[in-house]
């Protein structure tokens, strides 16, 4: 699985903030730079799981379908050669 922009519109917006920087020295002081890690640290676990989740409902689910497909028996039976 890949992250990042998936059409036209997050691709350009990607291209657009790819190039700012940001230097403001006074932001570094709002934010405890050990909390803000903490927090993305548990963003990223949380986004982990959920795709784990995911893969192993997909599995589930398929698991499910393939268990209550009903194959039905088809008989062919081939025309019967005409006499002359």
């Amino acid at each position: 699985m890949t992250i990042g922009a998936k059409d036209r519109i997050d691709k350009e917006l990607v291209r657009k903030y790819s190039k700012l920087k940001m230097d403001n020295p006074e932001t570094t002081k709002l934010v405890d730079s050990q909390k803000m890690l903490s927090a993305m640290n548990d963003y990223a676990m949380m986004q982990r799981s959920m795709i784990e989740m995911n893969s192993k409902l997909k599995d589930l689910c398929s698991g499910v379908t393939s268990k209550s497909v009903v194959y039905l028996r088809l008989r062919f039976n081939p025309p019967k050669r005409r006499s002359v």
